[in-house]
């Protein structure tokens, strides 16, 4: 267990199996390598937090892709099937980062082109980025329905 110092959580105690390390940071961030993810709260929300361990400030907001994008599909590269020690796909987490433009949770758009993958088992992760894919930084988790046709 560790205690940590976090600026929207207060002081939180850690459980060492609960960290998630980014041997090479997240971009951006090359120097963030442990994370937590928790809850965004106690009831079934579909976002999570991403606190780092280092820097108190410094959480990103998070999603299960599926949940909003049920026909989401990422190939993992074996380069990084190999960095993770990935043995068993059933272990593994992926997450999209989220960003929520000026506050309005109405346009706020998932990072479908990087997702972050945690092999369970040993809890290392790395942001991926999908080089030959269609997917895009921003897609509206709440497409304007105007815009569908309804």
């Amino acid at each position: 267990m560790r205690k940590i110092t976090t600026t929207r959580f207060g002081e939180l105690e850690i459980d060492d199996s609960r960290v998630v390390h980014f041997a090479e940071g997240i971009p951006a961030f090359e120097d963030e390598h442990e994370f937590v993810i928790l809850p965004y709260d106690e009831d079934e929300s579909p976002y999570y937090f991403m606190q780092s361990l280092k820097t108190p400030e410094l959480a990103f907001i998070l999603t299960v892709p599926f949940i909003f994008f049920p026909d989401y599909a990422i190939e993992i590269e074996d380069d990084t099937v190999k960095k993770l020690e990935i043995k068993n796909q059933e272990k593994v987490e992926l997450y999209t980062l989220l960003t929520i433009p000026n506050g309005s949770v109405r346009y706020m758009t998932a990072n479908l082109l990087a997702p972050i993958v945690i092999n369970c088992e040993n809890m290392q992760a790395k942001q991926i980025v999908m080089d030959k894919s269609n997917y895009k930084t921003k897609h509206r988790l709440f497409p304007d329905k105007d815009k569908e046709g309804k």
